[in-house]
């Protein structure tokens, strides 16, 4: 659960978190390869602490199966078992790139109507 919103914020913010998850996820792929937890450290570091590794497994295997992404197994730092990473293929750096652009361009037109409309005051019939 996110921390200090009401129950309806935490529902509005897994739905719209739901659209762009694969993006996210993608997104930081592309950063940099990744392993299952760090999935979500990063995103609970930057705000998106809804996500848990339950939801992120079934995404990568979706993504993976697509060619959106590749995995491998490394060794852990720890010394445990090995960790499967991930990485970015050419088609997950097309989709990556085509989603950021649609997400600016819906996100932008959304920002606006959000920012720029003024409640007039008025009910519908």
């Amino acid at each position: 659960m996110a921390k200090g919103l009401p129950a309806t914020g935490d529902q509005r913010r897994t739905q719209l978190l739901r659209g762009v998850l694969d993006l996210c996820l993608l997104s930081l792929i592309a950063e940099r390869p990744r392993y299952g937890f760090e999935f979500v450290a990063a995103l609970a570091d930057n705000g998106l602490d809804l996500v848990s590794e339950g939801s992120i497994y079934p995404l990568l295997t979706r993504l993976e199966r697509e060619g959106l992404v590749s995995s491998y197994r490394a060794p852990s730092a720890g010394g445990g078992a090995p960790r499967k990473y991930y990485r970015l293929t050419e088609a997950g750096s097309i989709e990556l790139a085509s989603g950021r652009a649609v997400w600016h361009a819906f996100s932008g037109r959304v920002g606006w109507i959000l920012t720029a409309t003024e409640p007039t005051g008025g009910s519908a019939p």
